[in-house]
């Protein structure tokens, strides 16, 4: 599954990586350069990334299922 980010997004992105790499390594990066990062960011780690809060997701409704019993259950009353 391939991540497409609209251009707004991927302007601001770029823009943060940019303020990242001034911030931590006290060099400019170009636009260009950062716009192949976010590519390499992207087609790398973003998949991975997804599939792991999808796992999240996953865990945590899997989680309150099992306990649907305990938060909704409403005892009957013998006839």
């Amino acid at each position: 599954m391939a991540v497409r980010l609209d251009e707004d997004r991927r302007r601001e992105l770029g823009a943060a990586l940019q303020g990242f790499y001034l911030e931590a390594f006290d060099e400019e990066l170009s636009a260009f350069r950062a716009d192949q990062l976010l590519d390499f960011f992207l087609e790398v780690a973003a998949p991975r990334v997804y599939n792991q809060a999808v796992q999240d997701a996953r865990a945590h409704l899997q989680e309150k299922l099992d306990d649907l019993d305990g938060e909704v259950y409403a005892p009957e009353a013998a006839l």
